[in-house]
This record gives structure tokens, C-alpha cells and sequence, in this order.
């Protein structure tokens, strides 16, 4: 690694430290100061505007192609997973809710952060914290909130998008949220990639990173209806992601 490949590095590993270590208890404490009514509006501001002021330390540009759709009802948005650098994307495009693997609880940092914003934690090797993640993203969605979900589980480091697990299009079904498929693609050579490694690793090696682009492609609600099923519902998600991953990759290569 050159010397300014590990200055940068070094910049970034104390700024994100910084950031998140300032705007934490910032946001708590306005959070403990606004009414009832405010609340979710006072997270979702300071949520954006952490994921944001994060993309910019990491030389992160974020390039958006489909409409997000308004808030006022539920909706469950569905990605492709490739990077931690998806949860400051669609975070600060969508605000909500995100899923989480149960792990991410205990990392430095992040951890505090995601479980203060109230993120679902989930580990899919135990069926009932399966069950109750479900259950609390039926009751999320049924409120007219945001959740935003992996269904792959885990991260991959390809544009082939994996099997999805179900669980999360069940909750949908039950609550009649729209189902929003995005398909996320990082810039060749952009470090992004989050696979057979520690999160401190992962962090160390972006934060190392030169400037990269992701571009976000959002598609057209998918609408539950009454006699439809999760399966389906997985599946006809599953393709559209799929498909909005390959237009992301033209764009981002530059075709387009």
C-alpha cells in the first residue's frame, strides 16, 4: 500500500470514528427532546444526513436512475447486497427501517448507531428470530413505514443476485405494503465489495479506496394483491432486481 493510499486510509477511519461519535448523541438527544409525533421525522433527518456526510468521506458518488417512491404508506424495499456502502445508499434514499444480520449489533460503532435507529436484527440460522423479525417488519409496514431488506442474506461479489429468502415478502403480504425492487452495481476496481472478511478489514480497505460511483436503479412498485403469495411475490422481486442490476451496471460502465 503506498503512503497515500494509508494516509487516506487513516483520514477516513478517523473521520468516520468523528462523525459518528459526534451526530450519536446529537441525535439522541433531539430525538429525547421532540414531541411523539416528530420523532420518526427527526431520525429520518439525522439518519440522512449521517449516511451522506459518510459517502462523501468514503469518495462514494451515488448516481440514481427510477423514482423513490413518497412516504405515506409502507413500503418494503428489496436489494442486492455488495457492500456495507448499500446501507448509507439506500438509507439516505429511502430513510425507514433497515434488516440486519444479527452480528452487525455487536460491531464497533455501527452497532450503537444501527441499534439506536432501531434497525431488525436477524439471524436466519435461528427460526424464531426469523419469526419475530417478520413480525416486526409486518407491524413496521402496516404503520406506513419504510423497511429495507437484503433478501440474498448475505453480500456477494457479483452482479448475479442470489435466492431470496422469504421471510420479508410474508410480512409484506400480511401488512399490503408495495414491494420496491432496487438493483445496485459499484464501479469496476471501486473496493466495494464486502466478502470473506472482518468489518474492520472491509472498512480499512475502502477507507483506502480512490473515488468510486454506484449507481442505484430503482424500479416501479410491485403491489400485493389479495390473493397473491409470498413465493410469488419473492420471485417476481427476485427478477426485477435482477434486471435493474443489469441496467445499473450499463450505467455505471458507461453505457447508458
Amino acid at each position: 500500500m503506498s503512503v497515500r493510499q494509508q494516509l487516506r486510509r487513516a483520514g477516513r477511519i478517523a473521520g468516520f470514528g468523528a462523525l459518528t461519535t459526534a451526530m450519536l448523541p446529537a441525535f439522541l438527544a433531539h430525538e429525547r427532546l421532540a414531541r411523539a409525533a416528530d420523532r420518526d421525522r427527526v431520525r429520518e433527518r439525522w439518519v440522512a444526513a449521517w449516511c451522506g456526510a459518510l459517502l462523501r468521506l468514503f469518495g462514494v458518488r451515488v448516481l440514481s436512475r427510477g423514482a423513490v417512491p413518497l412516504s405515506g404508506r409502507g413500503h418494503l424495499v428489496v436489494a442486492n447486497h455488495r457492500s456495507t456502502a448499500d446501507i448509507l445508499v439506500l438509507l439516505r434514499a429511502f430513510g425507514g427501517h433497515m434488516v440486519s444480520r444479527a452480528d452487525l449489533a455487536g460491531w464497533p460503532l455501527v452497532g450503537v448507531a444501527a441499534r439506536a435507529v432501531g434497525t431488525v436484527f436477524v439471524d436466519r440460522s435461528d427460526a424464531v428470530s426469523g419469526a419475530n423479525a417478520v413480525r416486526a417488519i409486518r407491524d413496521r409496514l402496516a404503520e406506513g413505514r419504510t423497511v429495507i431488506v437484503f433478501p440474498e442474506g448475505t453480500t456477494f461479489p457479483d452482479d448475479t443476485v442470489r435466492p431470496f429468502h422469504a421471510g420479508a415478502f410474508v410480512a409484506a403480504l400480511r401488512s399490503g405494503a408495495d414491494i420496491i425492487p432496487v438493483g445496485l452495481a459499484y464501479g469496476t476496481g471501486s473496493g466495494a465489495a464486502f466478502v470473506n472478511e472482518s468489518f474492520p478489514a472491509h472498512l480499512g480497505r475502502m477507507a483506502a479506496a480512490t473515488p468510486s460511483d454506484v449507481v442505484m436503479s430503482v424500479g416501479e412498485p410491485i403491489v400485493v394483491r389479495d390473493k397473491a403469495r409470498a413465493a410469488q411475490l419473492r420471485d417476481h422481486a427476485h427478477a426485477e432486481v435482477q434486471r435493474l442490476v443489469g441496467e445499473a451496471r450499463r450505467m455505471v460502465d458507461g453505457g447508458g
